[in-house]
């Protein structure tokens, strides 16, 4: 079930807030950014999928940090949304860059949004873009909205259903990019791992369209390499970017995959992710396919929910899986042990 989605924000400049349509600012988040100085106070609200929180940043004065129960689960700055602070969504954010020339718009399906930092990117560094984003849970989706209001003018639809039933509205060969970072408390639902449902999101993609998944595995790594012969078995053409502990199957976390018809920009996704405030590495190509090790595809009949975190996964660092660690200066609130892992 798809546990996060949301609108995409504004291209807005930085500096300048956020308006409603009548042309002022709004929303609590607004008004508590440190009006004469002070410093802004968290914001909670109930939500389907738990306590949800608006933590302000210590560093920038119009940024956020979204937690669930605890958990870190998007960080936003107002001023400039071309600012990603978490470790994977800078690497999705760099596929974003590469699939097509700097600023040409795209049509963007994201499944899950979090507080629509990856939608919010995609609309300042590529004005006139139209994305759409599926959300399941329709009181976080008010919550973002309301608290880190969006640019009324960008092109967003937002569909509160599950994933897949969103996915399956989307036109043919209707998207340049579809973006899955969906999770269930700590898991990703069993319905979204399948060939089946990547038939459907190549359905959608238009021809050289590119996918990118949020995947959160550790030890042994069956998981991860089960979703890359899956990927494998429904796209030609694969790039995996993990932080290299994670690559070494030492530590929960992580990865990003990118799966297309054509060949990736691996030589700059690989450039751009090694030289990350937390750097990581990228594989593709007969490397990838040997990591995968002749792992099964998965299929609707037998798929099943990413494994849980263990409990040691939930860091007091900020990095939780299901997200990844903040960029360096940019520390998340510490999680709660034993709670849910972030969504996508």
């Amino acid at each position: 079930m798809a546990r996060r989605g949301a609108s995409s924000g504004g291209a807005g400049g930085r500096g300048r807030p956020d308006r409603r349509a009548d042309g002022r600012a709004d929303g609590r988040a607004e008004r508590g950014a440190g009006r004469a100085g002070r410093r802004a106070e968290p914001l909670a609200e109930p939500v389907d999928g738990g306590l949800a929180e608006l933590v302000p940043d210590r560093e920038r004065p119009r940024a956020w940090t979204l937690t669930l129960d605890g958990a870190p689960q998007s960080h936003v700055d107002l001023d400039d949304p071309t600012f990603l602070s978490f470790e994977y969504q800078r690497r999705i954010g760099h596929i974003a860059d590469l699939v097509a020339p700097a600023g040409q718009p795209l049509h963007v399906v994201h499944l899950g949004g979090g507080a629509f930092t990856l939608a919010r990117y995609i609309a300042a560094t590529r004005p006139r873009s139209t994305q759409q984003i599926v959300e399941v849970d329709a009181a976080l989706v008010g919550f973002v909205r309301r608290e880190l209001p969006l640019d009324p003018q960008a092109r967003i639809r937002v569909r509160a259903t599950d994933a897949r039933a969103g996915l399956g509205k989307v036109q043919d060969d209707w998207a340049d990019l579809v973006i899955a970072d969906v999770f269930s408390g700590a898991r990703t639902p069993a319905h979204l791992t399948s060939i089946e449902f990547l038939t459907e999101v190549r359905r959608v993609l238009k021809p050289g369209g590119s996918y990118v998944a949020n995947l959160a595995d550790g030890p042994p790594l069956a998981h991860l390499r089960g979703q890359i012969a899956t990927a494998a078995a429904v796209f030609p053409e694969l790039a995996l970017a993990a932080d290299p502990t994670v690559w070494r199957g030492r530590r929960f976390g992580n990865a990003v995959l990118l799966a297309s018809d054509l060949p990736p920009k691996v030589a700059e996704l690989t450039r751009r992710v090694a030289t990350d405030p937390h750097p990581g590495r990228v594989e593709h190509g007969r490397a990838l396919a040997d990591f995968t090790g002749g792992a099964a595809e998965v299929h609707d009949a037998t798929a099943t929910p990413s494994p849980a975190p263990p409990p040691s996964a939930f860091r007091q660092d900020g990095g939780t899986p299901g997200r990844g660690r903040p960029g360096r200066g940019q520390p998340g609130p510490p999680p709660r042990p034993g709670r849910r892992t972030p969504h996508g």
